[in-house]
């Protein structure tokens, strides 16, 4: 039995896969926060390009 808790033990204080997760989060977030930020600026462009295009065919 002491053998048992004795692992448990070291299982509570080991820290190694705690900060992995801890740069996965992160990593994670700074995705989510890139993807938003492309779809915003993309239909932003599309709506110039697309005024651009308009205005060049009436022009002709």
């Amino acid at each position: 039995m002491s053998k048992f808790i004795q692992q448990a033990a070291r299982f509570v204080r080991d820290e190694d896969g705690v900060t992995a997760i801890e740069y996965g989060l992160i990593a994670a977030l700074i995705a989510v926060g890139i993807i938003v930020a492309v779809t915003a600026v993309g239909t932003e462009l599309k709506t110039v390009f697309t005024t651009i295009a308009a205005d060049l065919t009436s022009a002709v």
